[in-house]
C-alpha cells in the first residue's frame, strides 16, 4: 500500500484533522465487516475510507449502516469504491471524480469556509488498485494519470502491486521490479507528490 500526498502548506495550515482510512479487503467480507464494525467504536464516526479490493456480489458493493459509498461506473468489478460516513457528509460536500477506469476513482471534499485552516476549500482523494498487465509499464494505469498537477492538496491512497527501495528498505527487488515501481515514483515525485508511508514499515 502506498500513499502519496500534493500538500501545498505555504500557508502554515495542517492537512486533515479527519480520519482518512486506505484498506485492502483482498475481496473478504469478514474484513470489510470487522473494519467498518470498528467506526461503529468511535463516539461520531466522521471519517473517508478508501477501499481496494472489496468484497461484491454480482458487482453489488456492500454497505454499511451510516455509511454512504461513491464507486466507478459499470462495466467491471468495483475494485475502488470510496465510502464516507453521514457525520462526515454533514460537514463537507462530496463531488467524485471518473477516470474512465474500474481501477481508479477520486472524490473532491469541499468546503466554502476553507479546510482546516487554510485557503483550500478542496481537497482531492483518489484511490487506486493497480493491476498487472503484458505490456509497459506493466500496470493497468499510467503513472502520469494518476499523479497529476493540481492546484489543491491531493491524497493518492492505493495498492500500487510493486515495491520500491524508497518505501521496502528490505525488501530484495528484481530488475522488473525495480524498473515498473521507479517509473511511478519518478512520476510522483516530479509533481511534486511526497511519500507519506514510513520506509521499511
Amino acid at each position: 500500500m502506498e500513499n502519496f500526498f500534493t500538500p501545498y502548506t505555504d500557508s502554515g495550515a495542517v492537512f486533515p484533522s479527519f480520519p482518512i482510512v486506505p484498506h485492502n479487503c483482498l475481496g473478504s467480507w469478514d474484513v470489510f465487516l470487522s473494519l467498518f464494525h470498528s467506526f461503529t467504536m468511535l463516539p461520531h464516526p466522521s471519517v473517508l475510507v478508501a477501499i481496494q479490493d472489496p468484497p461484491s456480489r454480482r458487482s453489488v458493493l456492500p454497505t454499511f449502516p451510516g455509511f454512504m459509498s461513491f464507486t466507478p461506473p459499470p462495466p467491471g468489478r468495483p475494485r475502488v469504491p470510496i465510502y464516507v460516513s453521514r457525520t462526515f457528509n454533514q460537514h463537507f460536500s462530496c463531488s467524485t471524480v471518473f477516470h474512465d477506469s474500474s481501477v481508479m476513482l477520486s472524490v473532491d471534499v469541499l468546503s466554502p469556509e476553507g479546510l482546516f485552516g487554510s485557503p483550500h476549500r478542496s481537497l482531492r482523494v483518489t484511490s487506486v488498485y493497480l493491476l498487472g498487465t503484458n505490456r509497459p509499464p506493466y500496470r493497468s494505469i499510467l503513472p502520469e494519470r494518476i499523479f497529476s498537477f493540481l492546484s489543491y492538496p491531493h491524497l493518492v491512497l492505493g495498492d500500487f502491486f510493486y515495491h520500491h527501495p524508497l518505501a521496502d528498505l528490505c525488501h530484495s527487488l528484481s530488475e522488473r521490479e525495480f524498473v515498473i515501481s521507479t517509473r511511478y515514483f519518478d512520476a510522483a515525485f516530479e509533481v511534486p507528490y511526497h511519500l507519506l508511508n514510513t520506509p521499511g514499515v
